[in-house]
Formats: C-alpha cells, structure tokens, sequence
C-alpha cells in the first residue's frame, strides 16, 4: 500500500516542495524514515506513533517506510509530523485521499493536537507559486498563512479534525483572512519631542530616514546618542506591503514572529551587545539562520559603543552595507538573506568618553585615543555617510519644560521626500536613494555649475574615495528631495559635506 502527501522545506528564507511517499508492505513491524532527515525528522515517528493512537486510529502493524523526496535536500525541524501522519493513516484506508494539489504542514503533539510551526509564510508563499490551492496548518498558523493570496488555507486543531475532513464526515472551513493586520498603525516607545536640544542631529536623523543613510554619532557618556538612535524608528516611513511580508518571512523563518501579530507593519529595531558572537551578528549555524544583521532588514540596526564589537565581525558588515545581502557559505551549500538596513553607530571619542569635552577633562593618553578610534577601519567609515557630533546637553535646555518638534511632523517630511524617490525609481528594484549605484548617480545626481566647485575643493581637501565622491552626491541627492528639489543646489552639497568625517577617505 503506497500512500504521498505533498509538504514543504525551508532552505534559507525560500521555500523547496517535498514530497513524503509512504510503503506499508507485509514484515516485522518496522517504522524507518528515509531522505536526509535530521533528528527532529527522525524523532518524528515517535510523535505520529502516539498521535495516530490519541486519536482512535491505528498504526499499521507492518513495515512502514517514509521517503522524504527529493533524497538529496536536507530535512530539518517538525514540519513534517502532519503530512507523514496523514500519508500513513491514508496507506492504510483510515483516511481518504485529498485532491491534488494539496500541502500538509505542522507539528504533532502526542494527544494529536497540532502545535505552532515555524517559517509556514515562505512555505505557503511558495505553495502560492507552484500552482498548490490548498494548504492544511495548525490552526494557530493560520491567520500567517492567510497573508498569502489566491490560496485556501485550511485550519486545524487536531489530527483527529483533519481525518474527519477528509472523509467528509465534518468539513473544516477555511480561514477568513483578516486585513486588519494590513491596517494597524505602529506604535512608538520613543518619540524626537522628548530628545532635549540635540537639532543638529536630528535634522542628521531626518536626512538619514529619507534616503535611509549609516549614521555614526560621536560623543560623551549621557549626551543622548542612544535615546536619539531608539527615536529613529519614529520618523521613519511606514512599511509597504511587499516590505512588510519580506519582513514577515525573515521573523517566521527565525521563529520570533510575534503570537498575537502575524504580519510586522513596524519596522525592526535592532540594538545587539558587543559581545554577540559573529554568528549571531551575521547569521550561521549549521543550518544557517538569519542573524541581527538580516533581522533588522528594512529598518535599523543600532551597535552601542561600536568600537568594542570584534574587528572581524565589524568588518563583515562591510559587503551587507554595501549590497543589502550577506552570504554564508557552508560545505553543503550557500545561504543568502536580505540585509538592508540602516546602520546607527555610536561611540565615545576615547576610553574615558571626554575627549575634547569642555567641561570634564580627558584622562587618555594620545595614544590610547589614536588606539580607540582607529578600532574602526577607514573602508567601514567611507560606507557611513553621516558622521555627527553629539555633544553635552546644557543645564537651559534640559529644564525647559517645553517638548520639541514630534515625531509624526518629521515623519511626514520623510514619508514626503521617499515618495519622491519612488517616483523616481519607478520601474526599478530600488527603493531609497542610498541604493543608487553609478550609473543612477550619474543620471539622478547631476549638480549645478555653481555647486560644481564646491564638490571639486572638497573632494580635494578631505581626500574623498571614489565611492565617497558618489555617497556624498547621494546624500545630497536626499537633501535635495528633503527640500523639494528637482536639482541638487550648493546648500544642499554643502550640508552633505559638512557629515564627512575629516581626515578620512
């Protein structure tokens, strides 16, 4: 008696169709699972055993042979409970066989219960493509599931509900989707009203949110580098729906996709310690999974104190800042995830933090300040566009009782300036000015005549790189929409300018 049931993979963030064949032949009795499955695959007999038991049917007294095909694809993790479950009860005529075009997925319990599984978004998404109408998924998942279109998604509680089903003797409804998860406003726990005095960098802030730029703030202890990095998520723009499922995916896949909210209209913070190791900052593992860097795709990824990361790992962010991907290779294969993010740094201007301050003096030497700053490389400071001072925060500004500009009035101002740059990049896989390369820099950043001197001096006095020649047009290119601009004028080069670090390429 053969039985198949169709199930899926997840192999980086994409989804890859397996299909599980169950034998029942004549034998000593015998449960053997076949096709590259790892130990959660293996341990899997174990919780079908007694689920199919909990649940008034009968395991098959025979030999049983479970062949996850293709044979080559690795199988990890518990997504294949259901459909080996059900391929067997169908083996042996204890359940009817759906129609075509039909995925199986999710975890059993001993009791027959189905529990969360992770990653069901790439892997219904992927159904979607193949052509599959149909999707079986714990009934905890299905409001997930139903973020992908033009597929029935079909709830379950209990293995026992599914036999049920299938012999028509109660039919599960399928899920009614939901759109007001589409519809939900994000919240913010910090706010610019509250950031007292510190205009400069906000207004750095606002132009780094509207091209989404790296931005490196430098100052001592306490002057609020890290209350205006939390506030950056707050004049950021609101999500696309394509942005928001990319997100989605990234956050199933990683299983930290929240119980209550099945798709992420906010978009990510993420602030790690400078002790992560590297695969926890990149992404890795034996099977690779995505890392704070891809974690904080589409939105920021905040380092604290960024000269105590490790060299090595800082250095990696070197190829994400510049591509918005990172690959990790392994002897088995290659993974890449997405990684566009804003990149917020802050760090004090030597060991003590008061180096240059004017109230408190500076107890490092010049060497262990030459040391400390020096901990980050000149090719990872020429992919950071603004560089901004933030220093101590006068007694007169801090008592003023009155709140600064909100949140929201900066936030339109962005929304406002990234509109423009949708229109602009209309038809292209670019969505903000920072993913320019040359040949759009050279369409979109052409600078007046009188401007033209202006990016000639400074290009000569602060030894600018190639791609710091483009980053500069870029950033100004964002000013310049900042201010409805169709041209980039000399104020605008000029402010872009003045964020350069001085005396770095």
């Amino acid at each position: 008696m053969l039985a198949k049931a169709l199930t899926c993979a997840v192999i980086g963030l994409e989804g890859a169709l397996v299909e599980v064949e169950v034998d029942i032949s004549p034998g000593l009795p015998a449960f053997n699972i076949v096709g590259l499955p790892d130990i959660a695959v293996q341990e899997s007999k174990e919780r079908v055993r007694a689920a199919i038991k909990n649940c008034s049917c009968v395991l098959p007294m025979r030999r049983i042979t479970v062949n996850l095909a293709p044979a080559d694809l690795k199988k990890e993790g518990p997504t294949y409970d259901l459909p080996i479950a059900t391929a067997i009860l169908i083996a042996s005529e204890q359940a009817a066989a759906p129609a075509e075009g039909t995925l199986f997925l999710g975890e059993l319990s001993l009791d027959g219960g189905l529990r969360h599984t992770d990653g069901i978004l790439p892997m219904v998404s992927l159904a979607r493509e193949k052509g599959i109408g149909t999707v079986y998924v714990p009934a905890a998942d299905a409001a997930e599931a139903g973020l992908v279109d033009n597929i029935d998604v079909v709830p379950v509680e209990t293995l026992a509900q599914l036999i049920n089903h299938l012999r028509g003797d109660e039919v599960i409804p399928p899920y009614q989707r939901d759109s007001r998860w589409q519809e939900a406003e994000p919240t913010f726990t910090h706010d610019m009203a509250h950031v007292k005095g510190q205009h400069h960098v906000k207004r750095a802030l606002e132009v780094a949110a509207a091209g989404s730029h790296n931005v490196l703030m430098q100052g001592p202890p306490g002057s609020g580098k890290t209350l205006l990095a939390r506030s950056l998520p707050s004049i950021l723009p609101r999500m696309t729906p394509d942005e928001s499922l990319e997100v989605t995916k990234i956050y199933s896949v990683s299983g930290l996709l929240p119980s209550d909210r099945p798709l992420i209209t906010q978009r990510p913070f993420r602030a790690p310690h400078y002790t992560i190791s590297h695969a926890g900052l990149v992404g890795g593992g034996r099977w690779p999974r995505p890392g704070e860097i891809t974690l904080s795709h589409r939105g920021v990824l905040f380092l604290d104190e960024v000269p105590e990361f490790g060299t090595h790992g800082l250095e990696v962010l070197r190829q994400p800042m510049e591509d918005g991907l990172v690959t990790i290779s392994r002897a088995q294969g290659s993974v890449t995830f997405p990684a566009k993010f804003v990149l917020v740094g802050a760090m004090n201007p030597c060991p003590c933090g008061f180096f240059g301050d004017p109230v408190k003096e500076c107890t490092c030497s010049e060497q262990m300040v030459s040391r400390y700053q020096k901990r980050l490389s000149g090719p990872l400071l020429d992919r950071i566009d603004i560089h901004v001072e933030v220093p101590r925060v006068e007694y007169e500004k801090l008592a003023d009782d009155r709140l600064a500009e909100p949140s929201a009035s900066i936030r339109a101002r962005v929304e406002a300036a990234r509109q423009i740059q949708r229109q602009r990049f209309r038809g292209t896989s670019l969505v903000c000015n920072s993913e320019m390369g040359p040949a759009e820099v050279r369409q979109f950043c052409k600078v007046e005549g009188a401007a033209q001197a202006l990016l000639k001096a400074a290009m000569s006095q602060l030894s600018l790189s190639a791609r710091g020649y483009h980053r500069v047009l870029k950033l100004a290119r964002t000013i310049a929409d900042l201010a409805a601009s169709e041209r980039i004028e000399a104020a605008h080069l000029a402010e872009a300018i003045q964020y350069r670090p001085r005396g770095r390429s």
